[in-house]
């Protein structure tokens, strides 16, 4: 049903704004007092609420309650203070219209010509850990309803919802007003800033039906992120670029640049990747990625020095060419031993948790070297999210078990024997890096690193093939995993005919009887997973 309408004729001009009476409730109190000083020389009266009325009247500025305004105490721990009619009616009341300030006059209420609102730190309490209750009490319900009544009335309020913005308010309170422009300017960031926020909410009572291990995934997803910088260019230099961080993100987009140039967006593409491959990793490991795809995958030797340099090394080795040029991610420490060996490899992009300052002293002389440090709370998102023209798909993401040993607990044995422990641990680094290679994948791996990788090839002959090259003289003895069951026998022979050990598939083809035959003929171990790793 349509809202009301009027003869526009009734309107007066209202351009510029004196601030005479301001409502002031803020959980971010920086530059708080600042701003009522401001307010105070100007001879503006401030109401206020709870804390931020406390913090006022402490600093030697009068402040009325808005309890004393509504005529009723906070109740219900604080849920219930500002939704009164005197209070909204001040908020909603257009003074163009002479019934609207007749209204006012007959009912005792006073307007008001500037709200300063920001809303409980509802996003900050789901990114501290808490859970249940303790978040759901930072949903703000008065917050957005002033909010979001002022800047419908930003024809006669000023709505402020950040510190950033206090600066040009202070400078409009003592040029005599604001002006139309500036209050509709305000209202726009004030409507961004609780749809932000109800973004928020809906996705954190959605992420705790999913987690619950509800059946449906959610009839409705609203994604909000915000512009965190314009990219010289998108993929290509012709198409425009920018990168968005999400709310409650914990990835790549929060990473903090530490040095070197301005990030492209192919550079965001392969730190991404590069992060998807060495944190699957239990022990220290690095992986090198070029055009998204790993060239190298590795952790680190028994009883290294400096496991993570030693995990670098043993990546770098599996194909040095293609790591020319290439994006590198630690699941560590980046250490000085592992800066030093970089000195002369050229690398785009270091991701890693952190960096000794040593090797960050290393890295100066590399001053186009971009360094990422990701932030303190990273962990991988528990749902996928991939865009496709005119709309986007949602699945689980495909993690593995934290614990190794969960890994290969419900593999099958179809043909060779059982093997050691060293040996199982191979398999398992092999089968994980496997999912972190584009499809078809296959991965060759000695020693918990990598030796050929074959990916994106549209049949998987050709990604044995292409990883058996890669390996030359390594393939012989060393493990090959599959993201996906074989279909033929033809690929597992290009493997066989390279000297490997052992297979790790999904199995599930109509032909697995086939393929096992070949490796049981050829004297080779074959598992089968019962799951695959697509990744497209």
């Amino acid at each position: 049903m349509a809202g009301p309408s009027r003869d526009k004729s009734l309107y007066r001009d209202r351009d510029i704004v004196p601030i005479k009476r301001a409502l002031v409730s803020v959980s971010d109190k920086t530059d708080l007092l600042v701003l009522a000083a401001a307010l105070a020389d100007a001879g503006v009266e401030i109401v206020s609420t709870g804390s931020t009325a406390a913090t006022i009247r402490e600093a030697g500025y009068d402040v009325t309650d808005v309890a004393a305004v509504t005529g009723v105490a906070e109740m219900l721990d604080g849920r219930v203070k500002t939704l009164h009619p005197s209070i909204h009616g001040g908020l909603l009341a257009d003074l163009r219209l002479e019934d609207h300030e007749r209204q006012l006059a007959e009912l005792g209420i006073s307007p008001f010509e500037l709200v300063v609102v920001n809303l409980y730190p509802f996003v900050e309490t789901v990114q501290s850990g808490a859970t249940g209750d303790e978040v759901v009490e930072q949903i703000d319900i008065g917050g957005p309803a002033m909010v979001r009544a002022s800047a419908k009335n930003h024809a006669n309020v000023a709505i402020v919802v950040s510190p950033e913005s206090y600066p040009a308010i202070i400078e409009s309170i003592q040029s005599g007003g604001t002006t139309l422009t500036q209050r509709r300017e305000l209202a726009a960031r004030a409507f961004a800033h609780t749809s932000s926020y109800d973004t928020a909410v809906a996705a954190w009572f959605a992420e705790g039906t999913l987690n619950e291990g509800g059946e449906e995934l959610p009839e409705h997803l609203t994604i909000k992120a915000e512009r965190l910088a314009t990219l010289r260019y998108g993929e290509n230099s012709h198409q425009r670029g920018a990168i968005y961080t999400r709310v409650g993100g914990h990835g790549i987009a929060q990473a903090v640049q530490l040095q070197g140039k301005e990030m492209s967006y192919n550079n965001y593409v392969d730190a991404d990747a590069a992060l998807r491959a060495a944190f699957d990793m239990i022990l220290p490991a690095v992986a090198i990625v070029k055009h998204a795809n790993p060239c190298g995958i590795a952790t680190t030797a028994p009883n290294a020095l400096d496991p993570i340099a030693s995990a670098h090394l043993r990546a770098h080795e599996c194909d040095p060419v293609s790591a020319y040029g290439g994006v590198i991610a630690t699941n560590g420490t980046v250490t000085l031993k592992m800066a030093e060996n970089l000195k002369d490899i050229f690398t785009e992009v270091i991701v890693a948790p952190s960096f000794e300052p040593a090797a960050l002293e290393v890295f100066k002389a590399k001053k186009n070297l971009r360094l990422l440090q990701l932030p303190d709370d990273w962990q991988q998102e528990r749902m996928d999210v991939r865009l496709v023209s005119g709309g986007l798909l949602l699945q689980d993401a495909d993690r593995f078990p934290d614990d190794i040993q969960s890994v290969a607990k419900d593999w099958q044995l179809v043909t060779g024997e059982q093997p050691d422990e060293a040996e199982m641990e191979n398999m398992i680094f092999a089968w994980k890096a496997c999912r972190a290679v584009k499809s078809n994948a296959i991965v060759l791996a000695k020693g918990n690193a990598t030796v050929g990788i074959g990916m994106g090839q549209v049949n998987r002959v050709d990604s044995c093939r292409l990883a058996v090259e890669r390996a030359g003289d390594r393939a012989a003895g060393s493990v090959a995993a599959s993201d996906a069951f074989f279909p033929f026998a033809d690929g597992p022979q290009v493997l066989l005919d390279a000297g490997i050990s052992t297979i790790i598939q999904p199995g599930g083809s109509v032909r697995d009887d086939e393929v096992i035959a070949a490796a049981k003929a050829a004297g080779v171990t074959m598992f089968f997973t019962g799951e695959r790793h697509f990744f497209h």
